[in-house]
């Protein structure tokens, strides 16, 4: 039998104050159930509403891509530095240490290699074997006017019902073939699509009217890094994209093939966390790099 409570000091109900509901803080994410909303709080961080995640997931088409050749080098010394990290189950169970700590974002959909059509992907994952891993997110390409564009739909669709009955976000890619433009019509086109068929988080790219791009979904965008560049013209990419009203990047090679990664993702950081100007951000990655 329960103890009874003996405690003398005088019991307050705070009947003056009514019984506040908190809303969250991230765009049009208030409707989701808590387990779901924790994960995404994992992702993004509370203060800033924004993630820098770094991806490394480029692998599970692309195989030993340059700069991730040996994940267990080259990437353990940026895990501290990224707030999620994007990556295959097969990374996490044999490289990433579990004691880490970083939210996972795990790339859910697969199949063919760079030899072959990209459009043609199955689900790589299911959402039990993910629960199991204990990742944030799970992530699927969509490639919207490609080859197989309802077959990539069909699996976002799969995927987002399995992650409603269990309270795992998913993370849309909008994939962009090598015959569609990367414009703000296309891109407001497959993310806004994303976005109605259930996607809790957006990954895309930056392109000229991405304010617009960003106002017509309603869900958050981040912005992929794409190709390798300078590493001010990423920091200013990442810059524009933030001010357009990006939630974040999810960066990959702009960061682990720069010539001083470890500078390169502080900088990415201060950008999106703290505001920092490009050129800011640039004179801070070249200190760092020289030290």
């Amino acid at each position: 039998m329960a103890e009874h409570d003996l405690s003398e000091k005088r019991k307050e109900y705070f009947l003056d104050t009514p019984q506040k509901n908190d809303t969250f803080f991230l765009k049009g994410s208030s409707g989701y159930d808590w387990g779901f909303r924790n994960r995404l709080a994992r992702i993004f961080s509370p203060k800033s509403g924004r993630t820098v995640m770094l991806a490394i997931d480029h692998g599970y088409f692309q195989g030993p891509t340059t700069g991730l050749e040996r994940i267990d080098v080259t990437i353990k010394p940026l895990v501290p530095f990224a707030d999620a990290l994007m990556c295959t189950r097969g990374i996490l169970r044999s490289v990433i240490n579990p004691e880490s700590g970083n939210p996972v974002v795990m790339r859910a959909s697969g199949g063919p290699s760079i030899l072959k059509d990209l459009s043609n992907e199955q689900i790589a994952v299911n959402m039990e074997d993910a629960l199991r891993m204990n990742v944030s997110a799970v992530a699927v390409q969509v490639f919207v006017g490609g080859e197989c564009e309802t077959q990539t739909i069909n699996n976002m669709i799969r995927l987002v019902d399995e992650g409603m009955r269990y309270g795992m976000p998913v993370l849309g890619v909008t994939a962009v073939g090598k015959d569609l433009a990367r414009d703000s019509r296309y891109i407001g086109l497959a993310s806004r699509m994303l976005a109605e068929l259930g996607a809790a988080i957006i990954k895309t790219y930056f392109c000229d009217d991405f304010d617009k791009v960003v106002a017509a979904c309603p869900v958050p965008i981040i912005i992929a890094g794409g190709k390798k560049l300078a590493e001010f013209e990423a920091l200013t990419m990442a810059r524009n994209a933030i001010d357009a009203g990006a939630s974040g990047v999810d960066m990959g090679r702009n960061i682990f093939q720069s010539d001083a990664p470890e500078a390169m993702i502080t900088a990415v950081r201060k950008v999106v966390h703290e505001n920092m100007s490009a050129v800011q951000a640039f004179e801070l990655y070249t200190e760092l790099k020289n030290r």
